[in-house]
Protein backbone atom coordinates (compact mmCIF):
# COMPACT_ATOMS: atom_id res chain seq x y z
CA UNK A 1 0.00 0.00 0.00
CA UNK A 2 1.38 3.39 -1.03
CA UNK A 3 1.85 5.85 1.85
CA UNK A 4 1.76 9.54 0.93
CA UNK A 5 2.33 12.89 2.61
CA UNK A 6 -1.43 13.12 3.11
CA UNK A 7 -1.33 9.94 5.23
CA UNK A 8 1.16 11.36 7.76
CA UNK A 9 0.50 15.11 7.63
CA UNK A 10 -0.85 17.05 10.56
CA UNK A 11 -3.85 19.18 9.67
CA UNK A 12 -4.13 21.10 12.94
CA UNK A 13 -1.52 23.85 12.63
CA UNK A 14 -1.21 27.58 13.21
CA UNK A 15 -1.19 30.17 10.42
CA UNK A 16 -0.36 33.84 10.53
CA UNK A 17 -0.28 36.72 8.06
CA UNK A 18 3.07 38.16 7.03
CA UNK A 19 2.16 41.67 8.21
CA UNK A 20 1.36 40.48 11.76
CA UNK A 21 3.62 41.66 14.60
CA UNK A 22 6.39 39.20 15.40
CA UNK A 23 5.24 39.11 19.01
CA UNK A 24 1.97 37.47 17.90
CA UNK A 25 3.87 34.72 16.08
CA UNK A 26 6.22 34.19 19.03
CA UNK A 27 3.18 33.74 21.28
CA UNK A 28 1.70 31.14 18.88
CA UNK A 29 4.94 29.15 18.90
CA UNK A 30 5.37 29.49 22.66
CA UNK A 31 1.85 28.13 23.20
CA UNK A 32 2.29 25.51 20.46
CA UNK A 33 -0.05 22.56 20.25
CA UNK A 34 1.12 19.21 21.52
CA UNK A 35 0.59 16.60 18.81
CA UNK A 36 -0.49 12.97 19.29
CA UNK A 37 3.13 11.85 19.35
CA UNK A 38 3.80 14.19 22.29
CA UNK A 39 5.88 16.64 20.26
CA UNK A 40 5.13 20.32 20.51
CA UNK A 41 4.63 22.43 17.41
CA UNK A 42 7.55 24.82 16.93
CA UNK A 43 6.51 26.80 13.86
CA UNK A 44 3.72 28.72 12.17
CA UNK A 45 2.84 28.81 8.49
CA UNK A 46 2.90 32.31 7.01
CA UNK A 47 0.12 33.05 4.53
CA UNK A 48 -0.88 35.98 2.35
CA UNK A 49 -4.32 37.59 2.10
CA UNK A 50 -5.41 34.80 -0.29
CA UNK A 51 -4.35 32.09 2.22
CA UNK A 52 -1.41 31.04 0.03
CA UNK A 53 1.77 29.82 1.71
CA UNK A 54 4.54 32.44 1.49
CA UNK A 55 6.83 31.48 4.36
CA UNK A 56 7.45 29.60 7.57
CA UNK A 57 8.40 31.02 10.94
CA UNK A 58 10.20 28.65 13.31
CA UNK A 59 11.83 28.89 16.73
CA UNK A 60 15.15 28.93 14.89
CA UNK A 61 14.10 32.00 12.86
CA UNK A 62 13.08 33.80 16.05
CA UNK A 63 16.33 33.03 17.85
CA UNK A 64 18.44 33.85 14.80
CA UNK A 65 16.88 37.31 14.45
CA UNK A 66 16.84 37.98 18.17
CA UNK A 67 20.59 37.70 18.56
CA UNK A 68 22.90 40.63 17.80
CA UNK A 69 23.82 40.83 14.07
CA UNK A 70 27.50 41.28 14.97
CA UNK A 71 27.56 37.58 15.90
CA UNK A 72 27.18 36.76 12.18
CA UNK A 73 30.71 38.04 11.65
CA UNK A 74 32.47 36.67 14.70
CA UNK A 75 34.25 33.36 15.13
CA UNK A 76 33.26 33.01 18.76
CA UNK A 77 30.56 34.55 20.90
CA UNK A 78 31.01 37.57 23.10
CA UNK A 79 29.41 38.47 26.38
CA UNK A 80 26.52 40.90 26.28
CA UNK A 81 25.22 42.72 29.27
CA UNK A 82 21.56 42.40 30.13
CA UNK A 83 20.99 46.00 29.05
CA UNK A 84 22.30 45.25 25.56
CA UNK A 85 20.13 42.15 25.30
CA UNK A 86 17.12 44.23 26.31
CA UNK A 87 17.80 46.66 23.46
CA UNK A 88 17.88 43.77 20.94
CA UNK A 89 14.61 42.40 22.32
CA UNK A 90 13.05 45.86 22.07
CA UNK A 91 14.15 46.16 18.43
CA UNK A 92 12.95 42.61 17.70
CA UNK A 93 9.49 43.34 19.10
CA UNK A 94 9.08 46.03 16.45
CA UNK A 95 9.49 43.59 13.56
CA UNK A 96 6.79 41.92 11.48
CA UNK A 97 6.54 38.23 10.65
CA UNK A 98 7.67 38.97 7.08
CA UNK A 99 10.96 40.39 8.36
CA UNK A 100 11.79 37.21 10.29
CA UNK A 101 10.20 34.31 8.35
CA UNK A 102 12.04 31.88 6.09
CA UNK A 103 11.10 32.12 2.43
CA UNK A 104 10.91 30.58 -0.15
CA UNK A 105 9.58 27.40 1.40
CA UNK A 106 10.38 23.87 0.29
CA UNK A 107 7.14 21.90 0.37
CA UNK A 108 5.56 18.64 -0.75
CA UNK A 109 2.27 17.84 -2.39
CA UNK A 110 -0.30 15.67 -0.59
CA UNK A 111 0.15 12.82 -3.07
CA UNK A 112 3.95 12.68 -2.86
CA UNK A 113 5.16 9.24 -1.84
CA UNK A 114 6.44 9.05 1.74
CA UNK A 115 9.91 8.07 0.50
CA UNK A 116 10.05 11.31 -1.56
CA UNK A 117 9.11 13.25 1.57
CA UNK A 118 11.75 11.46 3.65
CA UNK A 119 14.38 12.08 0.98
CA UNK A 120 13.66 15.85 0.91
CA UNK A 121 13.70 16.08 4.69
CA UNK A 122 16.92 14.12 5.12
CA UNK A 123 18.80 15.85 2.28
CA UNK A 124 17.93 19.34 3.54
CA UNK A 125 17.94 18.38 7.25
CA UNK A 126 14.41 19.80 7.61
CA UNK A 127 12.24 18.86 10.57
CA UNK A 128 9.02 19.83 8.83
CA UNK A 129 7.64 20.30 5.34
CA UNK A 130 4.39 22.07 4.53
CA UNK A 131 1.95 20.12 2.39
CA UNK A 132 0.67 22.41 -0.35
CA UNK A 133 -2.20 21.93 -2.76
CA UNK A 134 -3.22 24.68 -5.21
CA UNK A 135 -0.80 27.11 -3.45
CA UNK A 136 -2.64 26.59 -0.15
CA UNK A 137 -1.08 24.87 2.85
CA UNK A 138 -3.30 21.97 3.88
CA UNK A 139 -0.99 20.25 6.35
CA UNK A 140 2.51 19.79 7.67
CA UNK A 141 4.65 16.67 7.61
CA UNK A 142 6.87 16.58 10.69
CA UNK A 143 9.97 14.41 10.84
CA UNK A 144 8.77 13.06 14.20
CA UNK A 145 5.40 12.06 12.70
CA UNK A 146 7.08 10.25 9.81
CA UNK A 147 9.39 8.44 12.22
CA UNK A 148 6.47 7.53 14.48
CA UNK A 149 4.41 6.26 11.54
CA UNK A 150 7.24 4.11 10.16
CA UNK A 151 8.33 2.66 13.49
CA UNK A 152 4.78 1.95 14.62
CA UNK A 153 4.14 -0.09 11.47
CA UNK A 154 7.58 -1.68 11.47
CA UNK A 155 7.42 -2.74 15.12
CA UNK A 156 3.83 -3.95 14.66
CA UNK A 157 4.89 -6.34 11.89
CA UNK A 158 7.75 -7.63 14.06
CA UNK A 159 5.32 -8.45 16.85
CA UNK A 160 2.84 -10.24 14.56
Amino acid sequence: MKVTARDVMVQDFDKIRSNAPIEEAVRLIFNGKVRETGHKTACVMVIDKFNRLIGVLTMFDVLYHLRPPVLNYMVSGIDFWNQELKSYVKHFKGLTVKQVMSSPVLFVSPDDDLMVVIDRMVRKKYRRLPVVENSMVIGIVYLSEVYHHLCKNWLKTELD
